[in-house]
């Protein structure tokens, strides 16, 4: 596997390979590289025939309270990792190389809408970040094809938009959830729990599944959103939101509407953990 810092360099490999008329994929991550991220990959080799994975803690996704500084680079062990999993790149540059400007005076990429509902109530900017970063990452690799897990199932709606809006030929592919043993949704913010706080962490997912099966029966939406935030709180979690969402635009769901989707975000301790949970109903209530 091939590790370049550059532009110049990420783009000299990639336009052999589209020189040869080889399908490049694409999985953007912020490395601390665990199983999920891995599945991403192992769905990119299916796909394609080169993949490249990024590695890059971007600053503007981050709020002043969040954890930029703190967050885990693990950069020699996540290239030995992707190279175990057949990627044929590794492109891990620099802040001033995705910013040349700095990360507050870069051009800025923003989907309406969908950026300031739910996660992007509680962290303002995030989804600005997100989409800018994405834009910048598929301008310099120009892939025919780019892997999102559906975990952050939010993010992979406003990179969805953000491809359709700006014209871009990139398809767009998410991947289901990883979860571990006990359903905890796999993510690199869970080393930060405790011990005692990660025996209690898969509450949120069988929260999630507890308000599915009382979907399905055809409650309100409101009402069981608002158990599930009950039940949150007194496991102990802090929590953000619970909400019952259209899962194509993640809008209130009208009466005729099967495809559902069940969404938390919640604060165990220091930690911030999200899920989701689809739904389709056979007979929407």
């Amino acid at each position: 596997m091939q590790t370049v810092h550059t532009i110049a360099h990420l783009r000299t490999a990639v336009d052999q390979w589209r020189g040869r008329r080889e399908r490049v994929a694409l999985v953007p991550t912020m490395g601390n590289l665990h199983d999920g991220h891995l599945q991403l990959v192992k769905r990119a080799c299916g796909v394609a025939d080169k993949v490249v994975v990024s590695i890059f803690v971007n600053p503007t996704q981050f709020g002043p309270q969040e954890d930029f500084a703190a967050y885990p680079r693990t950069l020699k062990r996540d290239s030995f990792i992707l190279a175990e999993q057949g990627a044929h790149l590794l492109f891990a540059p620099d802040v001033e190389e995705l910013y040349p400007y700095g990360s507050e005076d870069t051009v800025r990429v923003e989907v309406p809408g969908l950026s300031a509902i739910l996660c992007g109530v509680s962290r303002p900017g995030h989804f600005t970040g997100v989409a800018t970063v994405v834009a910048k990452l598929f301008n310099a690799v120009r892939p025919h094809v780019a892997v999102f897990g559906e975990k952050d199932y939010q993010q992979l709606l406003v990179v969805r938009r953000l491809v359709a809006d700006l014209c871009m030929a990139v398809e767009i592919i998410g991947e289901p959830t990883l979860r571990e043993s006990d359903g905890l949704a796999m993510s690199s913010r869970n080393g930060y729990l405790s011990a005692a706080e990660r025996e209690r962490a898969p509450v949120l997912y069988q929260t999630l599944q507890w308000l599915a099966e009382r979907l399905v029966s055809g409650m309100n939406y409101e009402g069981l959103a608002a158990e599930g935030v009950n039940i949150l709180r007194e496991s102990g979690f802090h929590p953000d939101y619970v909400a019952i969402r259209r899962a194509e635009d993640l809008q209130a769901p009208q009466a005729a509407d099967s495809r559902l989707i069940i969404m938390a975000a919640a604060w165990l301790g220091k930690t911030r953990l999200i899920d989701n949970l689809p739904v389709t109903l056979k007979d929407p209530p």
